[in-house]
């Protein structure tokens, strides 16, 4: 099957508002009863076995018995990330000006902590860039920034040598905004988003989950993680 013909008919597979809702409900990687599905997107429980046996027939879903019970989940991480890319274009108006429909939110799970690329996106990554910006770990203006003088010595005390990474690149500290999600906030990627994102998963602070984006954090990664570029509020007394 040639790549035209492939795009065809996943296309028209997601066409269908109800089997695109059910593909963007399991975007998170949770596996969901069919009659879950079929309550989420208004679907009766016959509809909603129907849409869910073509989208399985074509790969997009696959399925797993639990005693008699049957639960769902996309196919491959591939899918999730072809769902996602298509929920975050917003098409042009014949008249040339964007829709006023918000898109859709992402799940809770994906909102805190998600893999973005080779790094770590969400709340969580945007909160610690605005530390470490605040902190005066990094300096410059515009995307790219550097690491100063006082960001390399922290970055040292928790395992990240900046100098050994990228020395005096500004590469080393690109200002990410990957995706164009209504929550999407500037965030760290380049060598040292990389090498913190690498910290957290080898610390056991997080970890990745099968077939999705999300991040699982552990209270003591969130405790850990929180502590970074923490800036001591000052005692009046």
């Amino acid at each position: 099957m040639n790549a035209a013909s492939s795009i065809s008919q996943i296309a028209s597979l997601m066409a269908d508002p109800k089997r695109s809702a059910m593909l963007w409900a399991l975007i998170d990687g949770t596996p969901r009863l069919a009659n879950e599905l079929a309550i989420m997107t208004g679907l009766s429980s016959s509809s909603a076995c129907a849409h869910l046996s073509l989208l399985s027939s074509a790969g997009l879903l696959r399925h797993e018995a639990r005693g008699r019970k049957r639960y769902f989940r996309l196919a491959t991480p591939q899918v999730g990330a072809a769902v996602e890319a298509l929920a975050s274009v917003q098409l042009e108006s014949a008249r040339g000006q964007r829709p006023t429909a918000p898109l859709p939110p992402l799940p809770l799970s994906m909102r805190r902590a998600r893999r973005c690329g080779d790094h770590l996106g969400g709340e969580l990554a945007a909160e610690l860039y605005h530390r470490l910006v605040v902190a005066g770990w990094l300096e410059g203006s515009g995307r790219y920034l550097v690491v100063s003088d006082e960001g390399r010595a922290q970055l040292a005390l928790v395992g990240v040598y900046i100098d050994a990474l990228a020395p005096r690149q500004p590469s080393a500290c690109v200002i990410c905004r990957c995706t164009e999600w209504h929550d999407s906030q500037p965030h760290l990627g380049g060598v040292l988003g990389q090498a913190l994102f690498r910290l957290f998963l080898q610390s056991g602070w997080m970890r990745e989950a099968e077939d999705t984006r999300a991040l699982h954090i552990s209270p003591l990664g969130i405790q850990q993680i929180n502590r970074i570029a923490r800036v001591k509020t000052l005692q009046v007394g």
